[in-house]
C-alpha cells in the first residue's frame, strides 16, 4: 500500500499520541507500507513546526523541529510531482497533497482536512480518508 499523508496528520502524528500517532507506528510496523511525501510538503511541515502552538509543543515533549522533521523524512520515500494540477478550489496548498499522490502512484491520501480534501472522497482512484479509516483498512489488509 502507498500512502501520502496530508500536513496536518502528520503534525498531528509527530506531536501528539491520538490516532494519527497510531496510524504512523503501524505503518512502521509493515514493511508492505510506503509513506510518500515532497519537497513541497516536507517545506509546508517545517514551516509549520516553527509556528507558536507547535514549538510549544515541542518544547513539552523534549524534541525539536530540526528532530522531528528529521525522523519524518527517514520515513518517506520523497516523489517530485511533475505538475500540480488545480483540483482544490478552496486550499492552493491541498493540491500539493493530490499533486504529491499521482506522483507516488498512491493508494490512499490520509488527511484530518474536512473542509477541502476529505470531502471529495477520492481524486483519480486514490481515496481520500481520515486517519481512523487509515488505520481499520490498513488492519483489514486493504
Amino acid at each position: 500500500m502507498r500512502i501520502v499523508l496530508d500536513t496536518n496528520v502528520v503534525l498531528s502524528a509527530l506531536l501528539w499520541r491520538g490516532t494519527p500517532h497510531h496510524l504512523l507506528a503501524t505503518i512502521g510496523q509493515r514493511s508492505s507500507i510506503q509513506l510518500y511525501s515532497s519537497t513541497a510538503l516536507l517545506e509546508e511541515l517545517a514551516d509549520v513546526l516553527t509556528r507558536p502552538s507547535a514549538t510549544k509543543r515541542l518544547a513539552l515533549i523534549g524534541r525539536s523541529a530540526r528532530e522531528v522533521l528529521a525522523d519524518f523524512v527517514e520515513a518517506i520515500e520523497l516523489v517530485e510531482p511533475a505538475s500540480v494540477p488545480r483540483v482544490v478550489a478552496g486550499d492552493v496548498d491541498d493540491d500539493q497533497v493530490i499533486a504529491a499522490a499521482i506522483a507516488a502512484r498512491a493508494d490512499l491520501i490520509v488527511s484530518g482536512d474536512r473542509k477541502h480534501l476529505l470531502p471529495l472522497g477520492s481524486h483519480q482512484g486514490i481515496d481520500i480518508v481520515d486517519a481512523a479509516e487509515a488505520v481499520r483498512r490498513i488492519a483489514a489488509g486493504s
